[in-house]
């Protein structure tokens, strides 16, 4: 089984920063894709951030230039670090593990609030 477990959302003013970091555990391949995804209210859920145990990442445009993605392979923990933020970056953010033939797991979701 596998888990992962989120961390670091809140509150923050317009123009804030706010990190965010996913801890996995259990039956993880040590080649895999880690990210996040994000769900605003009465939207669908949308890709923030992906990367891969070789290092290729993938940003929505929304966010590239201001939020940077980064991993650690021995550890199975990847991380969010957003700058810059805005309203519209107001969302539950989950932690998604792309597990090659295990499948794919979501985290909880932690919220991240943009308001001043």
């Amino acid at each position: 089984q596998v888990q992962l477990v989120e961390s670091g959302g809140g509150l923050v003013q317009p123009g804030g920063s706010l990190r965010l970091s996913c801890a996995g555990s259990g039956s993880i391949l040590s080649i895999n894709i880690m990210g996040w995804y994000r769900q605003a209210p009465g939207k669908q859920r949308e890709l923030v951030a992906v990367t891969s145990t070789s290092g290729h990442t993938n940003y929505a445009d929304s966010v590239k230039a201001r939020f940077t993605i980064s991993r650690d392979n021995a550890g199975n923990t990847v991380y969010l670090q957003m700058n810059s933020l805005k309203p519209e970056d107001t969302a539950v953010y989950y932690c998604n593990l792309k597990n090659g033939v295990f499948g794919t797991y979501w985290g909880q979701g932690t919220q991240v609030t943009v308001s001043s």
